[in-house]
């Protein structure tokens, strides 16, 4: 695989903070027909919507946590609560861990050193 500046570039857009969604900046060219490329731009937005749905689980449950707290812990907030923060555990985990690990091979794409 040949270094292509474009493309180092469109990568490493992903990393930079204000970025909405990873997976915006890894819009492939249709002259490329890179599949890894298009593999890993795929991963990344799923990771996204993966990161954003665990993430929005657990802020979920934190606020009905309080409200729980407030009305004097019903049990079914309480079942809720827990039925949020193992959907959120069970779906951010592997979102988080593949997200690492598609950043990582960019980085690796584009000849960065190893900093993990």
């Amino acid at each position: 695989m040949q270094f292509h500046p474009s493309r180092a570039a469109r990568l490493h857009a992903c990393d930079s903070p204000g970025r909405g969604v990873f997976g915006q900046a890894l819009e492939v060219d249709a002259e490329q027909n890179d599949p890894v490329l298009e593999r890993r731009a795929k991963l990344l937005k799923l990771t996204a919507l993966g990161q954003r749905i665990g993430y929005s689980c657990f802020g979920l449950a934190m606020v009905l946590f309080v409200v729980a707290l407030l009305t004097q812990l019903p049990s079914w907030l309480v079942t809720s609560i827990v039925v949020l923060m193992v959907a959120g555990s069970v779906v951010l985990l592997p979102a988080i861990i593949l997200s690492y690990g598609a950043k990582a091979a960019d980085k690796e794409d584009r000849g960065e050193p190893f900093s993990y």
